[in-house]
């Protein structure tokens, strides 16, 4: 884990970020309490972000999965933030 961080700290910590967005998802699927919910998009909000750019200024900037991966994710978290304000 230690080796991890220090060979590549973004993907570090996006990793952490998706991980405690699981947590959190599994927390709000037992208590039904919305403010597990809205933290957790929030995580996977910044993750999939931070994804996006950091494969965008890359090496190699061609369009992969991950890109996809990445914007699924952002187009759910921002579809459950309107249906949890709604």
């Amino acid at each position: 884990m230690i080796l991890s961080a220090q060979h590549n700290p973004p993907r570090f910590i996006e990793l952490v970020m998706l991980n405690l967005a699981m947590i959190l998802l599994g927390l709000w699927s037992v208590t039904a309490q919305w403010a597990y919910l809205a933290l957790s998009l929030s995580y996977i909000i910044g993750s999939s972000f931070s994804i996006l750019v950091r494969e965008s200024i890359g090496p190699r900037p061609q369009f992969e999965l991950t890109h996809l991966t990445a914007l699924l994710l952002l187009i759910i978290s921002f579809y459950s933030f309107a249906e949890l304000i709604r």
